[in-house]
């Protein structure tokens, strides 16, 4: 079963603290968003996990084997895409991925079939054109072919789609939907937070280094609770007479007949905002307005502190 595991991992460069004490552990398929702004500490969290920085404390396995200690058995089983790794621009995109292949140490007949493979999913160039006539996102698939050929169980990727067209996300959102139906376990960082909703199951936010919240996306939704009402009339309301309504505390048009509602939350509350609506004018829908990944991202950003 995959896994992979923070153990208090902490790395400092001089007095900066660029992760600090991070701890979580996750086994079996799936996929898991790491969020955070630029600089919060999700590269340094990724190259920990692959070997390419040391940890000042704490450790870091994959698949129960610690990877400081023992990077050729901690990675083996491991596929990773940290700050966007380029192919050798004399190679062609075939040469490439027979030279990772044989790297992993794969026969030429599961090159070839894997190769083909990940060609039609990944919507690949051309593979006999040299790497370095092809674009940034035909470079970027041949790369996540390339990490993928060894079938690895456990995935690191930084920004897998950063730099890629919308068709090209496209192409690498239902990759990963497919390959975590197959009980691979990925772990990724994004600036996208709707790649991350439709992909992820569970999310870890960062913010200056320090865990502040990991849960799943569904249970997200709870714990963040929605003060927003969106309401719409048969027809238009004045914006002055939802504004006064007991228990509103703000109220903006989003349409002639269509409004948000700020409210404390309390479903006395809302019932009784229902009832002043429905006094103005028929009303064709009352909702929750809906939470986003983005709204609890923000939240918690602001509030700036670790989850208790």
């Amino acid at each position: 079963m995959p896994s992979l595991e923070a153990r208090g991992l902490t790395k400092r460069f001089a007095t900066y603290a660029a992760l600090d004490h991070a701890s979580f552990t996750y086994e079996g398929g799936g996929a898991i968003g790491y969020l955070g702004p630029n600089g919060a500490g999700k590269t340094t969290t990724l190259k920990l996990f692959t070997g390419l920085l040391r940890p000042t404390e704490g450790q870091a396995l994959l698949n129960g084997r610690e990877v400081a200690a023992d990077p050729k058995a901690g990675l083996w089983d491991v596929g990773s895409l940290v700050e966007t790794p380029e192919p050798y621009p004399a190679l062609t995109g075939r040469e490439t991925l027979a030279m990772i292949g044989e790297f992993r140490g794969l026969s030429r007949e599961e090159i070839r079939d894997r190769t083909a493979r990940y060609a039609r999913e990944l919507e690949l160039p051309p593979l006999d054109l040299r790497t370095g006539r092809l674009s940034k996102g035909q470079r970027q698939r041949i790369v996540i072919a390339a990490m993928l050929l060894s079938e690895p169980s456990v995935l690191l990727l930084d920004e897998p789609t950063s730099g890629l067209d919308p068709a090209e996300r496209v192409i690498i959102r239902n990759l990963l939907i497919r390959l975590k139906g197959e009980r691979r376990l990925i772990l990724m960082s994004s600036h996208l937070l709707q790649e991350v909703t439709e992909i992820c199951d569970q999310v870890i936010f960062i913010n200056r280094g320090r865990i502040l919240l990991r849960d799943s996306v569904e249970n997200i939704g709870r714990r963040f609770r929605v003060t927003a009402l969106d309401v719409v009339f048969a027809r238009p309301v004045e914006l002055s007479s939802l504004a006064s309504i007991r228990g509103v505390g703000h109220a903006e048009a989003l349409g002639p007949a269509r409004f948000r509602l700020d409210f404390d939350g309390q479903e006395e509350s809302r019932t009784g905002i229902l009832e002043a609506c429905q006094r103005l004018a028929p009303v064709t829908s009352f909702s929750s307005a809906s939470l986003t990944l983005e709204d609890a991202y923000l939240r918690l950003i602001q509030e700036g502190g670790p989850a208790r």
